[in-house]
């Protein structure tokens, strides 16, 4: 059973209550309502993934990383069970991404035309949302903070808090009648925003005509059928080596490729970061941490029997989470890493 946690002020009101009028207790009314409010919290969640894929809606909308900011324009429908999108970039050198169902193209300036070797995720944060329903679970909890207004929508207001240093918060505004995300931040413990997505501009329709998914870039036209694969399996490709520590929550996920080194991966259902091992050979890598909004990578290097490895963790987790991780790298075996190629 959840534990329900009430603000300072309102606790302060209960506990005043309480010291007036002892016999009579209060509490209750207030705890129900605010069960109701998180249960309903996680229902516009759960809406959250299939109105991404599903709901048919053209716009613009801003991405702010750190200080880093990109706008596109974009028009996505939901059309005879194949999703649809169109991605056009309005600022720096430009370029567009086309997807209709497994098949990408990305067009590039001055460089060409070049077909994407995996599936576009339908808008940001989709990937982590369109493929399983957000588990707020014992690590996060679901909060609706109200309503707001967001390019001229109406938009429910739902806060998922971290319950621990280890992962970041988030807050989203969900479209009031579709479910659709219009506005999203990832926040750090001081409630600092470290990145956001928001529509500036937005029409969410019924229907969309063919010619907003067709490639308008001009330039020689590289395509590939991408063939659909079951999703993978979580792989543990930790031969030689021991992790200490992970936060509690992150489970094993599909391992990224690692070149030589090897590499696993973890997430909580929200947040993921990755860990790699590999020989440093003779390449002088910088060491330390580096953030880019909620993105951390901290990078050190441990010498076990006279080679050199680099340890790098990379992921949506705080920096002192992931320099923790690092920190807790143990390698046993160093003959079961092959030697970087120069």
């Amino acid at each position: 059973m959840k534990t329900v946690r009430l603000p300072f002020w309102l606790r302060a009101g209960v506990m005043g209550l309480l010291l007036l009028c002892a016999p009579w207790t209060a509490a209750g009314p207030d705890a129900e309502a605010e069960a109701e409010a998180e249960a309903e919290a996680e229902t516009w969640l759960a809406r959250l993934g299939p109105s991404l894929n599903m709901t048919t809606y053209r716009g613009v909308f801003v991405y702010t990383r750190g200080d880093q900011v990109s706008s596109m324009r974009v028009a996505h429908r939901y059309h005879n069970g194949v999703v649809e999108e169109r991605l056009v970039q309005q600022d720096g050198a430009g370029g567009e991404i086309v997807r209709k169902g497994m098949r990408v193209i990305c067009v590039l300036p001055r460089h060409g035309r070049i077909q994407l070797e995996q599936v576009m995720p339908a808008g940001p944060f989709a990937e982590a949302f369109a493929n399983q329903l957000v588990t707020t679970s014992d690590w996060y909890q679901a909060e609706l903070l109200g309503e707001d207004r967001v390019a001229g929508y109406g938009a429910k207001v739902i806060a998922l808090r971290a319950m621990d240093g280890h992962r970041y918060s988030y807050r989203f505004w969900l479209e009031r009648e579709t479910g659709l995300l219009v506005k999203s931040h990832v926040r750090d413990g001081d409630g600092g925003v470290l990145e956001s997505y928001q529509f500036t501009d937005l029409e969410i329709t019924e229907s969309l005509p063919d010619r907003e998914f067709e490639v308008q870039m001009a330039g020689h036209e590289m395509m590939k059928q991408l063939s659909p694969s079951p999703r993978p399996e979580p792989v543990n490709r930790m031969n030689g080596w021991t992790l200490g520590w992970q936060p509690d929550g992150f489970l094993p996920a599909a391992a990224p490729r690692s070149g030589n080194g090897q590499a696993v991966a973890f997430s909580d259902g929200l947040a993921a970061f990755s860990v790699f091992v590999e020989p440093a050979g003779q390449l002088d890598m910088p060491t330390g941490v580096s953030r880019i909004g909620a993105t951390t990578a901290y990078m050190r290097q441990l010498q076990v029997g006279g080679r050199m490895f680099l340890v790098t963790v990379i992921g949506e987790i705080p920096p002192e989470t992931a320099m923790q991780v690092a920190n807790s790298v143990h390698i046993e075996d160093a003959m079961a890493f092959r030697t970087r190629t120069q």
